[in-house]
This record gives C-alpha cells, sequence and structure tokens, in this order.
C-alpha cells in the first residue's frame, strides 16, 4: 500500500486542539502520513493561551529541508507563522523545493476577532506565501484584512475573494464560521474563473478549538490523496461538520473537534 505524504508548517498547541497536534491528528485520520515543521510553541490549553516562543527560522527552515531530502511530500500547509523572518524562510523553501499543494491557512486573527500576527509579518505573508498558494483560506476577520474591506455579508465575501485571489493564490475559500445569522458556516470558494458558495450544516457547539486549523488539514489530506482542489474543498468541510458534531471538552473552556470520530462506538 502506498501512503502519502503531507507536511503541516506551523505552531504547536500544548492542548492540543489546534496547530500541529490538530493537523497531524486528521491528516492520520485521512490515511495521510503527517510530517511537520514547528515555527513556534505556545503554553495554552481550553482556556487561553499564556506563552508563544518563536523557533529561530533556520530551525524552521531545517526541519522542511529534514523531510524533503527522505520523503516525497505531495501536499502541504502552512499555518501560524508568527513572524515576518519565519514567513519568508518558509516561503523561500516551499519555492525552491517547487511544491505546488501548499494549502494557505493565514492564521492572522482568531475566529473571535483576536489579532495573532503581528503587521509585518501580515506583509510577508501576503507578498511571500500567499503567491504560492494552490489554495488560501482566510476566515472573515482575515479576509477583511487580506482585501482590506469589511465583510459582512455574501456579496462581501464574493467580493473579497475576487480581491484576495489577485494576490497571487490559484484559488481562495474564505470561510464563514466567524459570519452571523444564515451566513454562519457559508464558505465561498473562487478560483478566478469559478465561483460557488459551499454551504453546509452549521453545528451547534461551543467546542470548535482548531476548527480553522482542521478544515486546511482535511484539505490537504484530500489533495494528497488525489482529489483536484474543489473536490477536496467539499470532503474536508464533510469531514469537519462530522468532527464539530463529535467536539468535546477535555478541559473548562473551549474544547476542540473531535478529529476521531471515525473510531467513536456508534
Amino acid at each position: 500500500m502506498s501512503i502519502p505524504v503531507a507536511m503541516t508548517i506551523a505552531g504547536s498547541d500544548s492542548g492540543g486542539g489546534a496547530g500541529i497536534q490538530a493537523d497531524l491528528k486528521t491528516l492520520a485520520m485521512h490515511c495521510v502520513h503527517g510530517t511537520s515543521a514547528i515555527t513556534c510553541i505556545t503554553a495554552q490549553n481550553t482556556q487561553g493561551v499564556t506563552r508563544v516562543d518563536a523557533l529561530p527560522p533556520e530551525a524552521v527552515a531545517a526541519q522542511i529541508e529534514a523531510v524533503a531530502i527522505d520523503m516525497k511530500v505531495v501536499a502541504l500547509k502552512t499555518g501560524m507563522v508568527l513572524n515576518a523572518a519565519i514567513a519568508r524562510i518558509v516561503a523561500k523553501k516551499i519555492a525552491a523545493l517547487g511544491w505546488q499543494n501548499t494549502v494557505v491557512d493565514p492564521v492572522a486573527v482568531s475566529r473571535a476577532g483576536a489579532i495573532l500576527l503581528a503587521p509585518e509579518a501580515l506583509v510577508a505573508l501576503r507578498e511571500s506565501l500567499l503567491p504560492l498558494a494552490a489554495i488560501v483560506t482566510p476566515n472573515r476577520y482575515e479576509a477583511q484584512l487580506l482585501a482590506e474591506m469589511e465583510v459582512n455579508t455574501l456579496a462581501d465575501m464574493e467580493a473579497a475573494a475576487r480581491t484576495i485571489y489577485r494576490l497571487g493564490p490559484r484559488a481562495v475559500l474564505v470561510k464563514g464560521g466567524a459570519m452571523v445569522g444564515d451566513l454562519k458556516g457559508v464558505d465561498v470558494w473562487y478560483d478566478g474563473q469559478h465561483l460557488e458558495v459551499l454551504r453546509t450544516e452549521a453545528i451547534d457547539t461551543p467546542h470548535t478549538h482548531g476548527t480553522g486549523c482542521t478544515l486546511s488539514a482535511a484539505i490537504v489530506a484530500r489533495l494528497a490523496l488525489g482529489d483536484a482542489p474543489l473536490p477536496a474543498v467539499r470532503q474536508a468541510k464533510t469531514y469537519l461538520t462530522a468532527a464539530l458534531r463529535a467536539s468535546f471538552n477535555p478541559g473548562q473552556g473551549q474544547g476542540p473537534v473531535g478529529h476521531f470520530f471515525p473510531l467513536l462506538p456508534a
């Protein structure tokens, strides 16, 4: 049996709900071998983040190189890059290796609207990483930053997707998890020719930690398994919806989605 290899370049979540940990769980549940390059270490749990330490850019590059010289990475994602130096060295390595199936999850603003990325890092992400992306997956607030516009309506989401597309990615998925009312959970896809509104069931749960990481990792898994980009997104949304339905709380705050829902007893 041939097992495809994918990579996640992201931050570590000590609470296990998001970041590298969520990505590797998601890849494993798709029978894809997950490799990683950790960009930063966070001290966090279900109640919040207490510390973030960036790794040296050279250490991030070394992790990427170590995997690349030994394994054939067929799809990858970038998540939290944290600072401009890391964003630029990650982009340099991806370009040098010629990796094509790159999903860029901006991880610039949380689903609740908290800023996670310094302005200079956002500039580096826009200039260096977005042009390398097969798909970029901004949430509502990240779309506002990248498109430099308010995103309040479906028409806004569509306009933002078109604007972000002009920054260089081959496709844009503006996510609606942070939208309100009937738009909650509605995503907009745009690839330069085809615009589509993707609707799935909105799951009513407070335990949504790691949803963006999980969705982008599931897209990577489907790309690694051979899906075309839009079908990969559709399959990833189906996986995330089921994982949200199985969300749980291992602590005292906001719990993660249930990545392993297929293994749970009926």
